[in-house]
């Protein structure tokens, strides 16, 4: 997790994230209000015995999206660490060299695979917004969109080992959904998707079909659920191996019971307030935290 130096609304990502809203609000008691979020959401972690890495954005330059940086990086238990070409100017300061050094010297990082260069050919796949990996049937699912390039997901896929599950998804305007995670969380045993936003057929069976081949439970939700952010929840596991799915608060909220004891047949659900972060960003828990998969040293 990145602690934000300058969290705020971010104009230049603003017109393929319709998540994103904003407001006529002090900007100095947004990061305020912000960065209390995010200590909140890492008080809660650590409580839970969720192990984490917090690093500290740099003031500058300034990089209102830092605090999303499963966008730029993926860190797998094979030991590759990938980074990844960014849509937006200034989010693509994001990828720092200390950041990675760090990560190689707490864990195992045996290769360093730097896909940012495709930036030059306006080539992006952004991280794990753009591709929900499925890591133990080793699945890749992605939805077009201007954040990501079809052929460079298919190459990223090829390089970690993964099949690649490619669909179209749109929202209730039929512009396309920005990234792949805010419609569809993939947990262990458990699938959340809005389904409505896949529109065609052959794309829904192709992802149905791949869920059921796996065996996963598909917990449907609305267009409604998916704008409130319920799409975008993570499933993680404490030191003692026990299974959490996070999630922000308001994705909770709007979830009906129904739902919630279908995920809780197979994780317990930690609802984090995020409302701040979520309404001037436009994204959510799961954006918040980047993986590791990597053995620690």
């Amino acid at each position: 997790m990145v602690r934000p130096a300058n969290f705020g609304f971010n104009e230049q990502t603003a017109a393929t994230n319709s998540f994103q809203r904003s407001t006529e609000d002090d900007q100095a008691i947004v990061h305020r209000t912000a960065l209390r979020e995010f200590d909140d959401m890492v008080d809660l972690l650590k409580d839970n015995l969720i192990d984490l890495v917090v690093f500290e954005d740099t003031k500058d330059p300034i990089k209102p999206d830092a605090i999303f940086p499963n966008n730029w990086m993926s860190v797998h238990e094979d030991g590759k660490l990938l980074l990844y070409p960014m849509f937006a100017q200034n989010r693509r300061q994001e990828r720092r060299p200390e950041f990675v050094q760090m990560l190689r010297d707490k864990f195992s990082i045996k290769d360093i695979i730097d896909f940012s260069a495709e930036e030059r050919n306006k080539k992006v796949v952004e991280g794990t917004g753009s591709l929900v990996f499925d890591h133990i049937n080793k699945i890749a699912y992605a939805s077009r969109s201007e954040r990501t390039d079809e052929n460079l997901a298919q190459e990223i896929a090829q390089r970690l080992g993964y099949s690649l599950i490619l669909f179209d998804a749109v929202d209730q305007h039929g512009k396309s959904i920005y990234h792949t995670n805010v419609l569809m969380c993939v947990g262990e045993k458990f699938v959340v998707l809005c389904l409505d936003a896949i529109t065609k057929d052959e794309d829904q069976e192709l992802v149905l079909n791949s869920f059921a081949n796996t065996g996963h439970k598909v917990v449907a939700i609305s267009y409604a659920q998916m704008a409130s952010f319920a799409g975008n929840m993570l499933e993680v596991k404490n030191r003692k191996g026990e299974p959490f799915v996070l999630l922000s608060l308001q994705a909770f909220n709007s979830l009906i019971p129904g739902q919630i004891d279908a995920i809780t047949q197979f994780a317990d659900l930690l609802p984090i307030n995020i409302q701040t972060i979520e309404t001037h960003g436009g994204g959510s828990v799961r954006c918040m935290v980047g993986g590791i998969h990597a053995p620690k040293k």
